[in-house]
């Protein structure tokens, strides 16, 4: 299926990091808590307290710690502890499969789910983290740059690539695919990135009719792809059967993320992809990748 231009995805990823709005780290909270915080044991721009020092005349008045300055004689200086920014990796399923529709009316999985991508590194990005893509060749990068490279790099990924290895350097990371393969297959590839990587997603996105199984009568069923396919004459026999086995998938995927100390994000194309987008920001507000 014809994928839409990436310029078209980008203006639409613009519109969405607007709504959002800039995240912040949060992580510089709890530096030696969370995993990513980078502070760099010296003065400088952050958060954390680092120490007091004596006020000198090119200060200015407006840095006084008048609190700590009124137990001495002397005037003092509050100084925080520089610390780098968060880096965000995200990776896109390049495969036929998700790159796909029910309907010419619907947007592919694939193109939904690298918008989203391309929207949440904009908004995380404008406050100086960086993002870029697992696997993508190229370093990550703050500030306007960062909705380019992350759609460039992930568009440009070749069908049939083997999954990323794990990035050299401690990331958070976004996983979106539709995660169909089998189960274990999933696990033997992002143990290695979550053992370097403990703040992550798994973010599925589905077609409605995947999510839906609206069919009834005599169907032919294929994946793209994949030169295999199924006719079932009655279609509507199986539906429970799916829907189920539908189910059982996002649950098994549920404790995956648990079991791997990352997150599951579930997602339909028929949705609004504010809504994803909000929970994927949430999420690492909460967890103290972001604020």
């Amino acid at each position: 299926m014809a994928q839409a231009p990436l310029n078209q995805l980008k203006a639409e990823a613009t519109a969405l990091a607007g709504q959002l709005g800039s995240l912040s780290t949060r992580a510089r909270a709890a530096s030696a808590a969370h995993v990513g915080s980078a502070g760099r044991r010296r003065s400088g721009t952050g958060e954390n307290f680092w120490q007091y020092r004596r006020h000198m005349s090119e200060d200015g008045a407006h840095r006084i710690d008048w609190r700590r300055s009124a137990r001495e004689e002397n005037l003092y200086v509050r100084e925080t502890e520089l610390e780098t920014a968060r880096t965000f990796l995200f990776w896109v399923d390049p495969s036929a499969g998700f790159n796909w529709s029910s309907d010419e009316k619907l947007v592919t999985k694939g193109d939904r789910a690298l918008v989203i991508a391309m929207a949440l590194s904009g908004a995380l990005s404008r406050s100086g983290e960086r993002c870029g893509a697992l696997g993508g060749g190229r370093g990550a990068v703050t500030g306007a740059r960062a909705v380019s490279r992350v759609g460039e790099d992930l568009r440009n990924m070749p069908e049939g690539m083997p999954f990323p290895a794990a990035p050299r350097d401690i990331a958070a990371v976004i996983i979106a695919s539709d995660f169909y393969s089998p189960l274990p297959e999933w696990r033997e590839r992002l143990m290695p990135v979550a053992a370097k990587c403990r703040d992550g997603v798994l973010f599925q996105v589905c077609d409605p009719v995947e999510a839906g199984y609206p069919f009834d009568g005599r169907v032919r069923f294929f994946r793209p792809g994949e030169a295999r396919e199924r006719l079932v004459g009655r279609a509507e026999s199986i539906r429970d059967g799916y829907l189920e086995r539908f189910a059982r998938r996002r649950h098994d995927l549920t404790e995956l993320a648990a079991e791997l100390g990352w997150r599951f994000v579930s997602h339909v194309t028929s949705e609004e992809p504010r809504t994803p987008l909000g929970t994927l920001a949430y999420g690492f507000t909460a967890s103290g990748a972001a604020a």
